[in-house]
């Protein structure tokens, strides 16, 4: 029997799950485990996770992989994570957490924020001064919102003064996770950017900014040391690899947050090549040769996995969180769905209910439109008192209308992102990517494909995306393959192409949705304030 090719413990961490695979270097997925891990969403827009209930979890998974595939895990010989962004940890001297992770969603740190970086004349609250400043050296700007870091560590700052005298560094979601498996404090170009303190002209020589970090309000020795997101960080802690049931040997590549890492599972490392990733939030991505900002849409190309490339990123808040929202806020646990003819409980789950649902209701929902805004959003608007709606419901409205409105809402902001998107890459698209798990939709890959007048190409594995990319970063930062290489081993499964009788459709319906974006701004902004 033919030896176990070399594998990559490839970690996905996501906001709602720990995930683990086994990947080669030819990026076949072999094995998959799960476990769910806590969000806790406080008022005021908070949410919280606990990093311990991430580690935990992790080793559960890695426990999972040894008993369903021994000899793969015996083959691993190279461990590298994707996680969720933008999630900041205080911890101490020993590396142990002070406070839970602030999530990306939090919003908390919005007034810290602006009362760090405030000046005359402003933008969005932020001094127009350092705004320049940010977008000329690091492609972006913190977000006003205060969804990043730079707004998080101020938060403590403000908040908790004691907590911050503790802190010896302040990481990112990524960062934690690797100094739990080397006991090595370090940041990636990727994980560091939405402290908006580096320098990112040269994408090969991410470093801090002095200025920037003397303007950030943060102790210069509490940022930890930038790495390349393929450097090889060391090898597993004594405990690490007990957790993980692997050698000490076992190389840590460093990784990259979830958006850098998709973009390479997706296999779209060419230039100008578009993804879009439908997870609890989605956006899409390519890479691209230079850095360049588009400040009205929330767009920038920033630091990436590519050594020599940015990645243009275009993110919008909430995707599939709609439909989770949709499963635990609408549908009911005991939901006739479920048993009614649509999807029987022992072979499916409410998702599939959805999918054979939405075929039987036209195009444009029976003139339903649903705005997906669940939590604000962030492209090509960043604006955080954005709510979900839906309008023109009628006595003859149904429960599948609702459904359907709420797939088709998702793209159409999709597609008023898409146009940004277009612009940036200097060309419209025409073919696109998809993947994450929202694509296990045929019928939301149709829709896709219907809104955005593009051919849809949808990953084969879409579930394994990050954890693909994952394992390809592990496997170029220990010379198992190239970059160059990826396209050429990447597998599509389907392509959804548009269908021309719902072009009309679907235009008219998009001009109506623009209208509501600008007419119920103003409305949002007073309900939310």
């Amino acid at each position: 029997m033919a030896a176990t090719a070399p594998q990559v413990l490839a970690i996905d961490l996501g906001t709602s799950a720990m995930k683990a695979a086994l990947v080669a270097a030819d990026g076949t997925v072999t094995g998959w485990a799960e476990r769910a891990v806590p969000l806790r969403v406080l008022p005021g827009g908070g949410a919280e996770q606990d990093p311990r209930a991430w580690w935990d979890a992790l080793g559960q998974v890695a426990a999972d992989l040894g008993r369903a595939h021994p000899d793969h895990l015996r083959a691993v010989t190279v461990v590298c994570a994707s996680t969720q962004g933008e999630g900041t940890i205080a911890v101490d001297a020993a590396g142990e957490p002070l406070t839970p992770c602030i999530s990306w969603l939090d919003m908390r740190g919005a007034a810290n924020l602006r009362r760090q970086f405030r000046g005359f004349p402003a933008y969005q609250g932020l001094s127009v001064r350092r705004v320049a400043r940010w977008l000329r050296l690091t492609g972006g700007m913190p977000s006003p919102t205060g969804k990043d870091p730079a707004a998080h560590m101020l938060l403590i700052r403000d908040e908790m003064p004691e907590v911050y005298a503790r802190t010896a560094s302040f990481l990112n979601v990524l960062d934690w996770i690797n100094l739990k498996l080397t006991g090595r404090t370090v940041a990636t170009v990727d994980s560091i950017l939405t402290s908006w303190v580096t320098d990112n002209r040269r994408p090969g020589d991410v470093r801090y900014c002095p200025a920037l970090v003397a303007d950030c309000g943060i102790d210069r020795d509490k940022l930890p040391p930038i790495v390349a997101c393929t450097e090889v960080i060391g090898t597993l802690s004594p405990a690490a690899a007990a957790h993980l049931g692997l050698p000490e040997s076992v190389r840590v590549v460093a990784g990259a947050i979830d958006n850098t890492a998709a973009a390479i599972g997706a296999g779209t490392t060419g230039d100008n090549a578009p993804h879009l990733y439908l997870g609890t939030s989605s956006w899409i991505a390519a890479h691209v040769p230079a850095k360049k900002t588009d400040v009205v849409a929330g767009i920038a190309a920033v630091p990436c996995a590519v050594p020599d490339r940015y990645l243009m990123t275009a993110l919008q808040a909430t995707a599939g969180a709609n439909l989770t929202w949709l499963r635990d806020k609408v549908v009911e646990y005991d939901d006739p769905l479920l048993g009614a003819g649509h999807v029987s409980r022992d072979e499916g789950t409410i998702f599939d209910a959805f999918d054979m649902i939405i075929p039987t209701v036209p195009p444009g929902a029976n003139g339903v439109l649903y705005t997906p805004w669940l939590y604000g959003e962030r492209a090509p608007v960043d604006d955080s008192n954005l709510r979900g709606a839906f309008l023109n419901i009628s006595l003859d409205t149904n429960r599948s209308d609702l459904l359907r409105a709420v797939f088709e809402g998702v793209a159409l902001n999709t597609r008023w992102l898409f146009r940004a998107v277009d612009r940036f890459l200097g060309a419209p698209v025409t073919s696109l990517a998809i993947t994450g798990g929202g694509a296990l939709s045929d019928s939301w890959c149709q829709i896709f494909a219907d809104v955005l007048g593009v051919e849809i190409r949808r990953d084969a594995n879409p579930l394994a995306v990050n954890a693909r990319g994952a394992g390809w970063i592990g496997a170029v930062g220990t010379g198992m393959v190239t970059f160059a290489d990826i396209p050429g081993l990447m597998r599509s499964d389907r392509v959804f192409a548009p269908t021309p009788a719902h072009r009309a459709t679907y235009d008219e319906i998009f001009d109506v949705y623009r209208q509501l974006h600008r007419r119920l701004a103003p409305v949002y902004r007073q309900l939310n304030r």
